[in-house]
């Protein structure tokens, strides 16, 4: 049942990094295979330059088992893990790199960093996080989100979600964004507060004129089939076409992405 398929970078992803070439990277704690060779991958395709950030000895170790030449690329030593995020942070309030990328560090500790307002990385705006899934190349995307960083959003945050993901979406090339609102039911019941989020969350995306359709709830087999909606008699523009999920809570969109991963290759 595990799948074993080739990890691949979809081409509508790669066509809009080539859109910009060549931005500052920070790779926080590299050394380690999968981060190494995920930012080759990008050097070769010249999308970024690196700065490597972590144990100089083991970086340079994991490039030359990579046969990844980084010699023109600058490496900031630090050997303790944690203290990776504090100076990727750093450096870019410094404007030094324009992107924050994780390597062999927890999610919580380099977010926990990224956070602090002494770095004003943010501004006001809300981080969320979006899933790119594809099954191949050329694969039509399905952008999930927030499976891992907003634990229990309200409705509030939720909106602020919505709107980093029709951002995005535009960003690479999705000029109106069809949104499905997950619930368990695509009924309003009061029993099931997430249907009812979904309900407010359609009503506040009209209301705010949002550059994407957006509808809720729908259950997961009406949002991506045609047919699972005709079945239930449901008739709208998201419904069996969405290009993203707007999951109601951190547990269904984490468990739904790597089930894709590891079942379908995704």
């Amino acid at each position: 049942m595990i799948s074993d398929k080739e990890t691949v970078c979809p081409y509508n992803l790669l066509n809009s990094a080539h859109k910009k070439k060549g931005v500052t990277a920070g790779i926080v704690n590299a050394g380690k295979p999968l981060p190494m060779l995920s930012v080759m991958d990008a050097v070769n395709e010249n999308l970024i330059v690196p700065i490597f950030i972590g144990d100089k000895a083991e970086i340079e170790k994991c490039a030359n088992n990579l046969k990844f030449d980084i010699s023109n690329y600058e490496i900031v030593h630090e050997p303790v893990e944690n203290n990776t995020a504090k100076i990727a942070a750093k450096l870019a309030s410094k404007k030094k790199i324009k992107i924050i990328v994780k390597g062999h560090i927890h999610t919580d500790v380099l977010m926990k960093e990224v956070l602090k307002r002494e770095y004003n990385l943010l501004g006001k705006t809300r981080v969320s996080h979006i899933w790119h899934m594809t099954l191949d190349k050329e694969d039509k995307p399905l952008i999930i989100t927030d499976g891992a960083l907003n634990v229990m959003p309200s409705v509030k945050t939720k909106m602020h979600i919505l709107k980093n993901v029709i951002n995005f979406s535009n960003r690479i090339g999705i000029e109106r964004p069809k949104v499905a609102v997950l619930s368990a039911t695509e009924e309003v019941l009061d029993s099931i507060q997430s249907s009812l989020d979904a309900k407010e969350i359609t009503e506040l995306a009209k209301k705010e004129n949002l550059n994407a359709d957006v509808f809720g709830p729908l259950a997961f087999d009406n949002s991506v089939s045609k047919k699972s909606a005709a079945i239930k008699g449901i008739k709208n523009i998201v419904a069996g076409q969405a290009d993203i999920l707007l999951v109601p809570s951190i547990e269904a969109g984490n468990g739904l992405v790597k089930m894709m991963i590891h079942f379908m290759g995704a």
